[in-house]
């Protein structure tokens, strides 16, 4: 028999009767002729509430209890909608992340899966029953301590045990019936795309689009695991096909571009007056990289200006996380006499606006298309980055929605 994994967020199975509803989502593939695995987050807010409490009791916590703790909300969601499904008729069993077993790295709250033993779960199968299991966690090995994989980490346990097991395809259900050329409450002539490219929805995801978790992107793409994004709010009976992720091959007709994604989680940095000179770079980076501060776009102007040595200066513009805005002016202003720039400048009202699409490999002049038409529309560009198939240019938040809109025109994806 064809093998599915279907996995539902926090929204999903917010309550009771959310779960019932998931029952009959699965109960409908179960009916089709599939062996099914169900891979469930905990229900809405109580992962919150698990650290809140855990902060509670020590804001000094252990790594290793923080992921005792916060695993149990998906526990409990995996133990209801078994019940649900045996209630409904379906023989199921719950699984734990260490019971199947899912492998870990101990690195507790962000852990990586390293592997997963389908030898439990073939054998569930061939009794006849619907696995359930509880996203988000897996087991390092050597200590047998439970590991968390971080937000959104059901997203990749998901698609990492379609893979172990060979499954058909991964069914992510989520609040949203798929993947949009770009939010639609920004843009309500979003339209929902039938079929996407892994490369471009892992650029999606890690460009500020919050349908799917960027690792689980990844798995799916080294994989080959065709995974698509459908709305768990559907009546069961009457459920939209969403869209599917796969590979470029598999796509008919492909636009130019595909989406604008956008990310209000960014802050600029300038370093005016650095020496212009080898290792320099080094000497701003390393320590960023060393504080695990990510650094995206990257701009280098060399003014004709000299320093005190008579040797040319530079300024250093790049940007960080608004989240560690602060952290990386700490980590630079530590570094200054090594450094040796005159002065250090910054912005958190910015927002890294992108367009995406495996097209751009075949068309010349698209970014350059963009860039006049947001000049027109009097919106200044701060700093640009590109790729095969994709640019992000950094402007000023206040024009953030404008921008949007005028790019989500100018390629036709308002008629996509």
């Amino acid at each position: 028999m064809p093998r599915l994994v279907m996995k539902f967020g926090g929204t999903s199975v917010a309550n009771v009767d959310r779960i019932r509803n998931v029952a009959a989502h699965v109960a409908r593939e179960v009916a089709a002729g599939y062996e099914v695995a169900v891979v469930v987050s905990a229900m809405s807010g109580k992962t919150n509430e698990l650290v809140a409490w855990v902060k509670d009791a020590d804001a000094l916590y252990a790594e290793t209890e923080y992921d005792a703790v916060v695993a149990s909300g998906e526990q409990v969601t995996s133990g209801l909608l078994a019940i649900a499904l045996n209630k409904a008729g379906i023989r199921a069993r719950s699984w734990q992340g260490w019971q199947i077993p899912i492998h870990t790295s101990d690195a507790h709250g962000s852990a990586r899966i390293e592997g997963i033993d389908p030898t439990n779960l073939d054998a569930g199968f061939a009794r006849g029953e619907v696995a359930v299991i509880a996203g988000f966690q897996g087991v390092h090995a050597e200590t047998g301590r439970i590991a968390t994989l971080g937000r959104g980490g059901s997203d990749t346990s998901a698609v990492a045990i379609a893979a172990a097991i060979g499954a058909e395809r991964c069914d992510i259900y989520t609040d949203v019936d798929g993947v949009y050329t770009t939010d639609p409450r920004v843009v309500p002539k979003a339209k929902r795309m039938e079929r996407v490219t892994f490369e471009e929805m892992l650029e999606m995801a890690s460009l500020g689009a919050k349908v799917l978790q960027v690792r689980s992107v990844e798995l799916a793409m080294i994989h080959r695991v065709p995974t698509t994004v459908r709305s768990s709010f559907d009546p069961p009976d009457a459920a939209r096909p969403g869209t599917l992720i796969c590979d470029e091959d598999q796509i008919v007709e492909q636009q130019t571009i595909t989406g604008i994604a956008f990310s209000k989680d960014e802050a600029q940095i300038t370093l005016r007056s650095v020496k212009d000179s080898p290792g320099i770079a080094a000497a701003i980076f390393g320590p960023l990289a060393d504080a695990n501060i990510n650094v995206d776009m990257i701009i280098q102007t060399v003014s004709g200006d000299t320093g005190s040595g008579g040797t040319a200066t530079t300024d250093m513009t790049f940007t960080v996380p608004a989240a560690d805005y602060q952290r990386a002016r700490a980590v630079l202003d530590a570094q200054r006499e090594i450094i040796r720039f005159g002065q250090i400048e910054g912005a958190t009202d910015v927002v890294k606006v992108s367009a995406i699409g495996v097209g751009m490999r075949s068309h010349a002049g698209v970014a350059a298309k963009a860039f006049r038409a947001l000049a027109e529309k009097g919106i200044n560009i701060r700093a640009i980055t590109t790729s095969e198939i994709k640019f992000s240019v950094l402007i000023d938040a206040a024009y953030t929605e404008l921008a949007v809109r005028t790019l989500h025109s100018l390629y036709g994806l308002d008629q996509a």
